[in-house]
């Protein structure tokens, strides 16, 4: 998979990155479907890609808001994949879990009531080592529980979530957030090969060695 081939969207009020990375069956995973869900299907349209996977770094809503309508829109087309540590952000009871945590980042929660639809369950539930199409999956909790990566080992290319950004890291003061858990997760990332591309939840590219 070429580098030059991955598509960024930002999305959302909060400005979340939304990846689609191209696969070479001429499908695509979705990573981090944040929000305005008419553009991620319109991109991938006119990329002439059919989505396989949507890969969830993270369950806060920022990253997840579009995932209802693509999950509603390609049904049994496309695999839905989440950190069993962060399951409960999707299914059925999602909504407290979600209300909870915007309450701590913002104050309240009229943003999520606005916008709220039902979340499907996950079809695929993740664990430290797991293989998902090109991506091994890195667990890394501090941002959440269940926060991961997705590394390609083979194109040199690891999606960080809210875990690193370019000069910078992800919170730790929401909840399941652990400020000792992400200096571990950072320590990890920084013993990897300095010249990974490093593509984050919010923000520019970057890479580990520019990070570390």
């Amino acid at each position: 998979m070429a580098k030059e081939k991955i598509i960024k969207l930002t999305v959302g009020p909060i400005a979340t990155n939304c990846w689609i990375y191209p696969l070479n069956d001429g499908t695509a995973a979705i990573i981090d479907p944040g929000d305005e869900a008419d553009l991620i299907i319109s991109t991938l349209l006119k990329s002439q890609l059919k989505p396989k996977f949507i890969l969830l770094t993270h369950g806060h809503f920022d990253h997840i808001c579009a995932l209802p309508y693509l999950a509603a829109t390609f049904r049994d087309k496309v695999k839905v994949a989440i950190h069993s540590h962060d399951s409960e952000y999707l299914g059925p009871e999602a909504h407290n879990v979600h209300k909870e945590s915007m309450k701590a980042a913002i104050g309240d929660t009229s943003l999520l009531d606005m916008s709220w639809s039902e979340m499907p369950p996950a079809d695929i539930l993740l664990e430290e080592g797991s293989t998902i199409g090109p991506f091994t999956v890195l667990s890394l909790p501090g941002h959440t529980p269940g926060s991961v990566a997705f590394w390609d080992k083979e194109a040199g290319v690891l999606f960080s979530g809210d875990t690193l950004f370019a000069d910078g890291y992800g919170r730790t003061d929401l909840p399941g957030g652990d400020s000792t858990a992400m200096a571990s997760s950072l320590r990890r990332l920084f013993a990897m090969d300095e010249n990974i591309e490093v593509y984050p939840g919010h923000g520019s590219a970057t890479t580990i060695g520019r990070e570390k």
